[in-house]
Parts: structure tokens; sequence; C-alpha cells
């Protein structure tokens, strides 16, 4: 072996692809299909990488556990319509650099790629098939089964799946959630800026990256940190 098992987790929503508009456009559909006011679009950003039974909780407080379930229900079943509407083809566009930089780290010895996102099992099966990145990844963690980040249970289950210890363990995501979840499960962390949460709420990561083409080198950097 030429050095530790190193684990590199990623967020996909607002990370790896930009699905913001589509997001934004199933939770309006299940809020006005059930005679409410869509939430403003700045407020359902915020939410963004929250398990959906957490983010509409955190969108309107104070609504009955039915009303909850339905609205998840709602969007689940837009968020379908909308992909059927569109066609696969139109599945959200994956960020500039993405897959250059998955290749390269994927293919450095002692390193293992993973995912941690928020979104259901299938939704993340459509992207990754979609952009044909499944053979990136040897761990993939998701709301399906797991609290809602900032529980580090994802990041837990992941670290036990690869056998790769948390200091030698990264997360990178575009929230704040996805930084607590990092903090919490010992993790290092590296916030991208590029879509949902501003650089404010990403003051907890240990490196900020601007372009997926900086990762590499902070990767570096942030092994060599560690030493």
């Amino acid at each position: 072996m030429s050095g530790p098992l190193r684990l590199i987790l990623f967020d996909v929503d607002g990370t790896l692809v930009d699905s913001q508009n589509a997001i934004v456009r199933a939770m309006a559909l299940s809020f006005e299909a059930l005679g409410l006011t869509a939430p403003k679009r700045a407020d359902i950003v915020a939410i963004i990488g929250l398990s959906l039974e957490i983010a509409v909780v955190r969108l309107v407080p104070g609504l009955t556990a039915p009303l909850y379930e339905d609205l998840v229900g709602g969007y689940k079943s837009a968020f379908t319509g909308l992909r059927a509407e569109n066609g696969a083809a139109q599945s959200p566009p994956i960020f500039a650099n993405a897959r250059a930089v998955l290749h390269s780290v994927w293919g450095r010895p002692q390193v293992l790629l993973g995912v941690a996102t928020g979104k259901s099992r299938r939704g993340l099966d459509d992207v990754l098939n979609a952009h044909k990145l499944s053979d990136y990844f040897v761990t993939v963690q998701c709301a399906d089964d797991h609290p809602s980040k900032s529980h580090p249970a994802m990041t837990r289950a992941a670290l036990a799946e690869t056998g790769a210890a948390e200091r030698n363990a990264v997360m990178i995501g575009d929230t704040q959630f996805d930084m607590e979840m990092s903090a919490a499960a010992g993790l290092h962390a590296i916030a991208v800026t590029w879509v949902y949460h501003g650089v404010d709420r990403l003051m907890a990561a240990d490196h900020i990256a601007n372009d997926f083409s900086q990762i590499p080198d902070i990767l570096d950097t942030l092994w060599q940190e560690a030493a």
C-alpha cells in the first residue's frame, strides 16, 4: 500500500448537478396542488440538501402531519411528472469540470469515492444513470436509508462500508447541512460555492472551492495538512 485509504464523499444536488430549477418547480407544484401558497424561490433553495420530510416542515412550520405527508407525496409526483414530461435528456445538468475531476480523483491509488445525499434512492439513481456516474462510487448513501442531514448517519455508514478512518475522509458539498454533517462525524469538509448556500453559511468548511477544477489541488493540500 502507498498510503492510508482515503474516502471522498460527494453531495449531489448543487455539488455534482444543477437541479435547482427542477426542485423549485416540483416544490411549488406540490404546494399549489393542495391549495397552498408556494414558498418563495429563495426559501426553497435554502432547504435544498435536507430530506423532504424535514424540508417541508422548515418551509411551513405548524401544519398537520397528514398535510406534510401530502406535500412530500406531491413533490415526488411532481418531480416524476416533470421528468416524464421533459424526458431523461433533461436530467439536471452536471456542472462544468465535474466529470473530469471525478475521473481524476477516482484514478488515484488508495482513494475511494462515495455519495451522501438528501435525494431519494430513485431520484439519485436517475441522476447517476443519466450522467453515467454510477461506476465511480463504491458507497452510496441517500435519504431512503438515513435521517436527514445534518445527522451524521450517512457519513458513518459510508465509513463503515469502505473501512476508511474519519481523519482520512472528506465530504464535498454545497450547503450548511453538509458542513454540519461532516463535523458531527469527524470528517474533513470542502464547501463548494457555485449554487445554493452563500459563503457565509459555509465557514465551517476546512476549504472552499469556487470551481470544480480547484478540488484536486484542495484535496492534496488537505491530505498534507492531515498527515
